[in-house]
């Protein structure tokens, strides 16, 4: 008897799983998919062009809310958790919710899920949103490229338009970014990779994905997104894993930022010149008792501004990056360091002013506070950024996204970029390091 199965996740690690293990696996009847963090993924199907023979209606996407009721209506012998960014606490409650179901719940680990390439291969996960892990991806591209070395990224999933075309996605250019129609969320992390001259792959079936990076590359980068597992392993590799000394205890306290702790070759950690003492000491006495054996690099975040004159003495509104803000949690990013550093005179809030379904993120993540996250997973949700934005009664707009929202959105007042890449302080540095393993 084929064991029933259904699985959480978030278009992401969940297809992964599936394509890895469960696809083609005769053992198995996965009967659907439940989504939480993106918006509209539920309701939609996984395509049986991906989910293979054994699904040729493909595969049902529900809301999250809805699993006691699939567990109770489908006899669902196994429920498999499979996204990231998560406290601990919340994995158990849905671990009892399930179990007082009947079902079993289940957590993969690398050994099923991670594709083996044939390229050497540097993996950069984080413990948690926000924490700096993009920018430490750039610097290790940088090095490794200073090294004459072909090197190509492929970034965690973030599969939000036609499943089907989002199979295998390449991206070299900006024109590639309207070719495939990318949300704010997609150009943040693929944009700044094309600004530095590099490629980067993205999309559904990473198997596929890595087949052909690997026609081009010396050198494979996993952008590990959301905190996640990296879906790739080699006979030559090394865990680059991002911590984050303003959430302190974050990084032994998420799933699966905690696995990703322990399985680091190296641990960076990031902005430590806005970060307290008391925050760096916590986190410098976690990684001693969780990953002893690890070398760590200490880093800073410093920020730059293109037009700091705008922010003097301004009320202004500052506009962060969305899922730091959301699934990230963080208080307070980039564009609030510099508003104060630059001499704001006051932050604006923007909630009243919020429509549509930027005012339901704020509903969704009531701790956001007075800061506008960047929410753009789709075209509805891009033209209410730009009218919430535009409606705010401030001087000046501060965006601290890694791309230029201007060109996405009409900001019809002044605005300023914010900036910010990885500074190494002291030894060994990223590029140190990779000379030491060989790459």
């Amino acid at each position: 008897m084929k064991r029933k199965v259904l699985i959480m996740g978030a278009a992401g690690r969940d297809f992964h799983n599936f394509n890895t293990f469960f696809r083609g696996n005769e053992d198995y009847d996965v009967v659907a998919f439940t989504a939480t963090q993106i918006p509209d993924i539920d309701g939609r199907k996984y395509p049986t062009e991906l989910a293979g023979k054994l699904y040729p209606e493909g595969i049902p996407i529900y809301a999250e809310d809805d699993i006691k009721e699939l567990i109770m209506k489908y006899n669902i012998d196994v429920v498999l958790f499979a996204y990231s960014d998560v406290p601990h606490e919340r994995v158990m409650n849905n671990a009892s919710l399930v179990n007082a179901c009947g079902a079993d719940f289940w957590l993969m680990g690398a050994k099923e899920t991670q594709v083996k390439t044939t390229k050497p291969l540097v993996s950069i996960t984080a413990v948690r949103t926000g924490c700096g892990k993009s920018q430490t991806t750039r610097a290790v591209v940088k090095a490794l490229k200073a090294k004459g070395l072909k090197v190509v990224s492929i970034r965690h999933p973030m599969p939000y338009g036609d499943l089907v075309k989002q199979k295998v996605q390449r991206f070299a250019s900006l024109e590639d970014l309207k070719k495939h129609d990318c949300t704010i969320e997609e150009m943040e992390e693929y944009e700044p990779h094309i600004s530095m001259g590099s490629i980067i792959y993205a999309g559904v079936d990473y198997e596929a994905i890595v087949r052909e990076a690997e026609k081009e590359a010396d050198v494979i980068i996993w952008d590990g997104g959301n905190n996640d597992i990296s879906f790739y392993t080699s006979d030559k590799k090394l865990d680059i894993v991002v911590v984050d000394p303003h959430r302190p205890n974050h990084e032994i306290s998420y799933f699966p930022g905690e696995t990703n702790l322990r399985l680091a070759d190296v641990i960076v950690i990031n902005k430590m010149d806005t970060a307290d003492f008391e925050g760096i000491q916590i986190v410098r006495e976690n990684i001693h008792e969780f990953n002893p054996d690890a070398i760590v690099v200490d880093g800073a975040s410093p920020l730059t501004v293109d037009k700091p004159e705008i922010i003097k003495n301004a009320r202004v509104l500052v506009v962060e990056d969305g899922p730091t803000l959301t699934h990230g949690e963080m208080e307070y990013g980039a564009g609030v360091v510099a508003a104060h550093k630059f001499g704001a005179a006051d932050l604006v809030d923007p909630r009243q002013w919020a429509v549509g379904t930027i005012d339901e993120t704020f509903e969704k993540y009531p701790d956001i506070g007075i800061l506008l996250p960047a929410m753009g997973y789709g075209e509805q949700q891009i033209k209410d950024l730009e009218e919430t934005i535009n409606a705010v009664d401030c001087d000046a707009v501060v965006v601290a996204t890694p791309i230029d929202l201007g060109r996405i959105v009409n900001i019809k007042k002044p605005y300023t970029r914010v900036g910010y890449d990885l500074q190494e302080i002291g030894k060994p540095t990223l590029s140190e390091i990779l000379d030491q393993k060989g790459f």
